[in-house]
Order: C-alpha cells, then sequence, then structure tokens
C-alpha cells in the first residue's frame, strides 16, 4: 500500500515542478480521481489551475447540480457541451470507436477553454488500472487510450498514475476530502455511453440515465457495492398492457473488488432483483425486459463497453 504522506508531499511537488508557472486546466469529473488530482493541485499550483466540469450529456441524473454544489468554492467552470459529444458519437457503434471519440472530444473542450485563460497543461486524474487496460488492449480509457496524438497543450500532469482505486481512497482520507467523495462508486469517463450498446442515441441516454438511478437508488445505501449500474444492451418483445411492444433491454450489474482488475458478481436476494425489475419496466414504458449479469471479471469487464 501507499505511503499516503509521503505521496502527497511529492505529488504536490511534482505538479509544482510540472507545471513551472503556467497555467493548469484539469477534468474534474467529481470522482474520487479527479477529486484528489485538484486536491492536489489546488495545493501545489493554487490559482494556476483552471478545475473544469464538462456537462457531456452522459452524465448520472442529478450530476451537474451535485458536482457544482460539492465544488462551487474552487471555482469550478461548468461546460454544457452535450450537444457536441451526441454529435461526434452519431453513427458510431464500434465500442473502441467511441472511446477514442469521447476522448478526443474532452481534449478539444479543454483545448478551448485553455485558450480562453492562456492555460498551457492539462492535468487528469488518470490511475494504473486505466494504464493496464489501455496499453494492455483491453479497452481504450477515454483519458489514456482514446486521447488524441496531436493536442495543443504542452504537456499532460497525471499525479495518480500508478495508484490503484483503493490506493487513491485512503490518499482522499490523508487530504481531508468528505467520505462522500472518498468512497464514491466508480463512474466511468465516457459517460452512459459505454452503458449504450451500438449507436449512442438521446433515447438509449434518457433510458439508461433513468434505470441507473433506479438501480443506485435500490443497491447503494443496502448492500454497498464496488460499483453498480444499469446498460442498454439491445431491443426485445414485451408485452405492456393488452399491446405487444418492442422495448429496451436492461441489463442489471451490480459487483463488488478491491481495485477493479477483477471484480465479482453480487448475489442479490430475488426480492430485489424484482423490484428492481418492476420499477424499470414500471417507470420506463420503453423498457420491455430486464436481466441480471452474474458474469465475473474476467471473463467479462465491468463496464458493458
Amino acid at each position: 500500500m501507499v505511503n499516503t504522506a509521503k505521496f502527497i508531499e511529492q505529488a504536490i511537488k511534482e505538479i509544482g515542478d510540472i507545471a513551472a508557472g503556467r497555467g493548469v486546466v484539469m477534468a474534474l469529473s467529481g470522482g474520487v480521481d479527479s477529486s484528489v488530482a485538484a486536491a492536489l493541485a489546488a495545493k501545489a499550483i493554487g490559482p494556476k489551475l483552471v478545475p473544469i466540469y464538462v456537462d457531456t450529456g452522459l452524465m448520472r441524473k442529478g450530476e451537474t447540480e451535485r458536482i457544482c454544489h460539492l465544488f462551487g468554492d474552487m471555482n469550478l467552470k461548468v461546460v454544457d457541451a452535450s450537444v457536441e459529444f451526441l454529435s461526434v458519437l452519431k453513427g458510431i457503434t464500434d465500442p473502441e470507436a467511441k472511446r477514442k471519440a469521447i476522448g478526443e472530444q474532452f481534449v478539444r473542450v479543454f483545448e478551448r477553454e485553455a485558450r480562453q485563460t492562456g492555460a498551457k497543461m492539462l492535468l487528469q486524474g488518470t490511475i494504473y488500472p486505466d494504464r493496464i487496460e489501455s496499453e494492455g488492449g483491453i479497452k481504450s480509457h477515454h483519458n489514456v487510450g482514446g486521447m488524441p496524438l496531436h493536442m495543443e497543450f504542452e504537456g499532460v500532469i497525471e499525479p495518480l498514475r500508478d495508484l490503484y482505486k483503493d490506493e487513491v481512497r485512503d490518499v482522499a482520507g490523508a487530504l481531508g476530502l468528505p467520505a462522500e467523495i472518498q468512497h464514491r462508486m466508480p463512474f466511468p469517463g465516457p459517460g452512459l455511453a459505454v452503458r449504450i450498446l451500438g449507436e449512442v442515441t438521446q433515447e438509449k441516454v434518457d433510458v439508461a440515465r433513468e434505470a441507473n438511478w433506479i438501480i443506485e437508488d435500490e443497491l447503494v445505501e443496502q448492500f454497498r457495492p464496488w460499483q453498480c449500474f444499469a446498460a442498454v444492451v439491445g431491443l426485445g418483445t414485451g408485452v405492456k398492457g393488452d399491446n405487444r411492444v418492442h422495448g429496451w433491454i436492461v441489463a442489471v450489474r451490480a459487483v463488488n473488488s478491491r481495485d477493479g482488475m477483477t471484480a465479482d458478481p453480487i448475489h442479490l436476494p430475488y426480492e430485489v432483483l424484482a423490484k428492481i425489475e418492476s420499477r424499470i419496466t414500471g417507470q420506463i414504458r420503453s423498457v420491455s425486459r430486464v436481466v441480471y449479469d452474474i458474469t465475473p471479471k474476467p471473463p467479462a469487464t465491468i463496464e458493458y463497453e
């Protein structure tokens, strides 16, 4: 395990040395990784840090409001780029192509914001599993393999690049970050786009967002999973009322893990699963079927894409 006090000291020095007096824009998503990176950068470079939250239109229900509440005292800039992200995803069905399109669009948004502030560096909350999976060909994380080859930035700062998720949580605790942030469930950088199989459309995003909210509402407090979510995996035949319908199939995923490199499905009671199914098909009229994914990692990944 990481020596948190020593790591914090070294990370603050590293950020300051790399930034070398230059302005730094950073991707602040509100998860534990980016929050820890932001806290370290704030100590290292103070007002030279420009934290930016990008609303991609692929976020969880109420996420933008929550981020503004938690980080409003950091002079956080919120950028609504939802139209841009849906536009670059139009017609794309391949998972790797999606991740690369999202990674490039993130960089383009940050480049645009950097031009306005004069910032020359980009700071990210990239952690070690992101690098392993991207470099090992498992999947391209938007902040590693999904980044474009050509960027306007003079450099990218990644102070957490050698840490696992549990180690990042330890650093968050040592920094005094709120428990809500320290123990927050992971959410993928590409957002709901990787919880939608096939082309990302506004309709699918709306279904995924509402289904994810139901899953978290039912499972987070009671079962404390490492991660739980819903994914839109296809279309299927169903019956609603007296009518035969062709509706969305939603897969439910709930796993426990230590660092995200391996994961085991949670054995949820049948009555819990039945309630989840009832809420999803009852509250989201376009959903005709709900299934529960019991596949561990490996052979599956935690997210669907």
